[in-house]
Parts: structure tokens; C-alpha cells; sequence
């Protein structure tokens, strides 16, 4: 699913994160019309694009983008399996 997709299906304006890789980690969008990312595969996305472990990757998004308000279409973080 891409942005481009999303924002066609959905007709509206959605929230993304700023870095285009972490699409990759997108999983959905809420009823309120908030994306929906996967934090496992942040990690991992983010790790891959800023060459570190991801030790490092889960320290800068706990503080610089998971716990981030940005208004009411803030992205939601999800992590686990999904049944």
C-alpha cells in the first residue's frame, strides 16, 4: 500500500511519517482516518536507512517519533502479531 494509493482510497488527507521508508511499515488506517504503522518493522526500516543496530533505532523513535503529538490525525504505533 502506498501513499498515493491511501490518499485515493481514502479521498482525504492522512498523517505520514516525514521518512517515505517507513511505508514500508505501514499496516492500515484507523476509523478516524489515522495511518496505522507497524514498530517492529520501524525498527528495522530504520535501522537499514541509518546504519545502526537496533538498539539505537528503538531509543530515537521511542523519543523522537512514537510518543510524538501532532493532532488528531497523529499516526497510531502498533506492535505484536495481529490475528
Amino acid at each position: 500500500m502506498t501513499r498515493d494509493t491511501m490518499a485515493e482510497e481514502h479521498g482525504e488527507e492522512l498523517l505520514f511519517l516525514s521518512e517515505d521508508y517507513f511505508d514500508g511499515a505501514i499496516i492500515g488506517i484507523t476509523y478516524n482516518s489515522q495511518v496505522v504503522y507497524d514498530m517492529d518493522r520501524m525498527v528495522e526500516l530504520f535501522a537499514e536507512n541509518n546504519d545502526c543496530d537496533n538498539e539505537e533505532a528503538i531509543e530515537y523513535l521511542s523519543f523522537n517519533t512514537w510518543t510524538a503529538y501532532v493532532g488528531d490525525l497523529t499516526p497510531v504505533f502498533v506492535r505484536g502479531k495481529l490475528a
